[in-house]
């Protein structure tokens, strides 16, 4: 199978200063794949260097085969209109309703009528539990309504690919279960490929069918695969405590 996202030979740094350090590796169609390290180990910024806010220091990473780094006019738009992303805090703007947010991407992407956006900001909010909240502000709904309905933004264009950055970040353990069954539900009926960035051992172990692993002080990929086989079977002392998670000291 052809990946959808290949990394090669990556490397991420600031102002001289190296994050990640020469990393390759594919994303496939379809799959939940998961970035998780501890913190300050360079997930963040991977993901923000693979939606294209960054360009690579070298390397490159291939969305469907082509360098959004590199691409400009209508090539760099045709690729982001392939992919989505839900940041962190869900990053809903707080002077619209929800419906107003979800239809956003349409309007800057599309030259739909107004009522054609709006039946599509309704079934994508459906799409994740939130039908009849159309006209709620972001003031006015919970933090697992908010994650639910930014996916629900990232999803307006129908992409290929969704990005989440801590999707369970500051949500209560329901919450954050419940979100987690929704990311599979949607990666199951829709086949939209996630990459996630959690360091939540439970989340993990829920939605990942694979997961790279970063370690801040080598700077690179230190372990890949399923995550119950890497807790059980790593012999990297490391791994073993993070998915064990055990203190440096045990």
């Amino acid at each position: 199978m052809e990946p959808i996202i290949r990394v090669e030979n990556f490397t991420a740094a600031y102002d001289g200063n190296v994050i990640i350090d020469d990393i390759t590796f594919d994303v496939f169609p379809g799959e939940v794949f998961v970035i998780l390290g501890g913190s300050g180990c360079g997930k963040s910024t991977l993901l923000k260097h693979m939606i294209g806010l960054y360009p690579p220091a070298r390397g490159r990473i291939l969305i469907e085969g082509r360098d959004l780094a590199v691409a400009d006019g209508e090539e760099r738009l045709a690729i982001l209109r392939r992919i989505g992303v839900m940041y962190q805090m869900g990053a809903l703007f707080g002077s619209m309703t929800l419906l107003e947010n979800v239809r956003l991407p349409l309007e800057e992407y599309t030259n739909l009528p107004d009522d054609a956006m709006d039946a599509i900001a309704r079934m994508k909010l459906q799409l994740v539990a939130l039908q009849g909240s159309e006209r709620q502000m972001p003031s006015e709904i919970s933090g697992g309504m908010k994650k639910r309905a930014a996916i629900a933004r990232a999803m307006a264009l129908d992409p290929r690919i969704l990005f989440l950055d801590e999707p369970s970040a500051g949500l209560d353990p329901i919450t954050s279960a419940e979100l987690d069954l929704l990311i599979l539900k949607l990666a199951k009926s829709l086949g939209i490929t996630f990459v996630v960035v959690t360091h939540e051992l439970p989340s993990i172990y829920s939605i990942a069918d694979r997961v790279i692993m970063l370690d801040k002080r080598v700077k690179k990929v230190v372990a890949t695969g399923k995550p119950a086989e890497l807790r059980d079977t790593s012999t990297d002392p490391w791994v073993k405590q993070f998915f064990n998670r055990q203190a440096e000291s045990a």
